[in-house]
């Protein structure tokens, strides 16, 4: 009789308490920034290895949870009032409507002999896996993939699958294109900065290495999507999902199709609203990797959203409220691509949505209030754990041993070849990876170390970089430490142990084919290397 698996909750104390004994093994130690002169007499900052006294970490394991509270506050936010305004939208059943018009139109398709041959479930996998994938790539998305595993998810049920294959085209495939990182500002941008690299330099063959991780990935998630259609019983988290396939229960037979006069009123106001931001912002520099263009990004938006909204009133204000949510992500794009927006401003943009969602509802302020507040208690689970998670790189900073961790490694990379010295370097990138999952956080740390290093073994600078791309990718998609993976899987209702069974072998897979690729970046002259 196989014992019971820990609670999620258990497994992450757990690992609290493993880093608070770490911090009685390990000396104390941190990097200090100093000034080196070249050999051409040039000075250039450097990060030198100090000791320092070492804080033995006791009864800081039970405050841990106050403090990954702190240092989270911004993701756990995030996840609340997302739940709370995903919620209202959920009451309103227009993402019903609008999964079950989707799956119809499938059902339509999928009697030509093109789409019946492929699988039209397969084409929506590896469109929607690209679409994530292309934004994890070119402005690294990461916090933002939570919002959308509550529409994602019940897409999944809906189409035969079950919560890992939802998380998978959202989550997944974000981290794949986090890992492929051609354009990203956040981890290429600036490790190739701290590098002294041209800006997104190695481009041609940073996209090679996109399109072979995202074949792997979207190929094992699709194996797994075919087996658990076929067998839904084989799903790790068959009984899992019963929250939510109780919640996909809605047939369109129970959703009464009105338009309401406050509906339009919402429109109007909407339409008001983003009318005096086309006015203030008529223009908009979007930023991709490091190209840039001008363009009306804001009046184009509002000119779409007025267009649809008048037809999507013509039917159902089910279909308006649809329509927002769509809005809503094109205003998400404009946002990070043009603005820089961060998890603030993106959690504010979702709560408008659900707030004008449930105005277009006919709700008023006190059911609104109800649905929101509803919303927070039930996705509630998920940001205690993000918190709890946070505990552990608490424990290890204030252990002063996060730093002696990377030093310790570092040594190993003394006297190895080139293929060898690139393979200990992606493999030190990845251990610290588990510790510091904050890929900015961590070229900052990691580059100024590595890329002098590197000169002195005879690697270019630019394999470094990608060595801790790869690195700082794909353990993002397994390790505790990663507030946002917590936070996806705790929005899934999806137990840390069953998605570690499931997502393990992809980041095996990965880790490997990463090694392989990073062999030609010191025995091949790449463009860029």
């Amino acid at each position: 009789m196989l014992k019971k698996v820990p609670h999620t909750y258990v497994i992450v104390f757990f690992i609290i308490v493993i880093a608070a004994i770490l911090t009685w093994i390990l000396p104390g130690g941190e990097y200090v920034e100093t000034t080196a002169t070249t050999a051409s007499g040039e000075e250039q900052i450097v990060m030198e290895y100090q000791q320092v006294e070492s804080q033995p970490q006791t009864w800081q394991i039970f405050a841990a949870m106050f403090k990954g509270f702190e240092n989270q506050a911004g993701i756990i936010v995030f996840i609340l009032m997302i739940g709370g305004a995903f919620w209202i939208m959920n009451e309103s059943k227009a993402i019903d409507v609008g999964i079950m018009s989707f799956l119809a139109f499938t059902k339509k398709i999928e009697h030509y002999k093109f789409f019946k041959a492929i699988g039209v479930n397969n084409i929506i996998i590896i469109l929607i896996m690209l679409l994530f994938s292309v934004f994890g790539a070119v402005f690294g998305m990461s916090e933002e993939t939570i919002a959308f595993i509550i529409i994602l998810v019940p897409l999944a049920i809906s189409m035969g699958y079950d919560s890992l294959v939802g998380v998978a085209m959202v989550f997944v495939a974000a981290g794949l294109g986090f890992a492929g990182a051609v354009l990203n500002p956040f981890t290429i941008g600036i490790a190739q900065g701290l590098a002294d690299l041209p800006l997104f330099s190695g481009f041609e063959y940073r996209l090679f290495a996109w399109v072979i991780i995202n074949i792997i990935g979207i190929t094992y998630v699709l194996i797994y999507a075919h087996r658990v259609r076929k067998n839904p019983e084989k799903s790790l988290v068959y009984e899992d999902d019963e929250y939510w396939r109780q919640r996909s229960t809605a047939e369109s037979g129970n959703i009464n199709y009105y338009t309401s006069k406050t509906s339009w009123i919402t429109y109007f106001i909407i339409l008001a609203i983003l009318g005096i931001f086309s006015y203030y912002y008529p223009s908009t520099e979007m930023t991709i990797g490091n190209a840039s263009k001008v363009m009306p990004a804001v009046p184009v938006a509002t000119l779409i959203y007025a267009i649809g909204g008048i037809l999507a009133l013509r039917k159902t204000v089910h279909l308006f409220v649809l329509h927002l949510l769509g809005t809503t992500i094109l205003f998400l794009i404009i946002g990070v691509m043009g603005y820089q927006w961060y998890i603030m401003k993106i959690a504010s943009l979702f709560f408008a949505m659900g707030i004008f969602s449930g105005i277009a509802m006919g709700n008023n302020a006190d059911q609104i209030t109800k649905l929101f507040l509803d919303g927070a208690k039930d996705i509630m689970g998920a940001a205690l754990i993000v918190g709890l998670a946070g505990g552990i790189i608490a424990i290890l900073q204030e252990g002063q041993v996060i730093d002696t961790i990377l030093y310790k490694l570092s040594q190993g990379m003394q006297d190895f070849g080139r293929v060898a010295s690139i393979g200990v370097m992606y493999f030190i990138q990845t251990v610290i990876n588990i510790i510091i999952p904050s890929g900015s956080a961590k070229a900052a740390l990691t580059m100024p170390i590595m890329a002098p290093f590197s000169d002195l073994i005879g690697i270019s600078r630019q394999a470094t970089v990608m060595a801790f791309q790869f690195g700082d990718g794909f353990t993002n998609m397994i390790t505790p430490t990663s507030g946002v993976l917590i936070g996806v899987i705790g929005v899934a209702k999806i137990p840390y142990e069953k998605w570690v069974r499931w997502v393990w072998p992809l980041i095996l897979i990965l880790m490997v084919v990463g090694f392989l690729l990073l062999i030609p970046t010191v025995t091949m002259e790449l463009n860029g290397f």
